[in-house]
């Protein structure tokens, strides 16, 4: 089912003016594809960047058609982990966040 005009809006307008909702938003999306579900965490993406930089910023950052950045994000698409992982260093850099992960209660940064 679409997202309507108004969900994306209120995301938008919430990532705007907050920022640990912003990081939550792209911390969810990379636990998600860690957790090996890449649609959820596609669909995530695809809202940060919506809501954030844009695709036409971000494609510029990345010396990348727009367009196929979206169709990676897209419920088709199936990006190539060079891409991927080029997309999420840029957003990191953007966003200002790193991230850690943890296993059996110890962190490997």
């Amino acid at each position: 089912m679409p997202l309507t005009k108004d969900f994306k809006d209120t995301i938008k307008a919430r990532a705007e003016r907050d920022p640990e909702f912003r990081a939550g938003l792209f911390r969810e999306a990379i636990e998600a594809m860690l957790s090996d579900d890449l649609e959820t965490g596609k669909v995530l993406l695809r809202d940060y960047v919506n809501a954030t930089v844009g695709f036409e910023a971000l494609a510029l950052d990345m010396d990348k058609d727009p367009k196929s950045l979206m169709r990676m994000l897209s419920a088709k698409g199936n990006p190539r982990a060079d891409n991927l992982l080029a997309m999420v260093a840029h957003l990191k850099l953007r966003e200002g966040v790193s991230f850690s992960i943890a296993t059996n209660n110890s962190l490997i940064e």
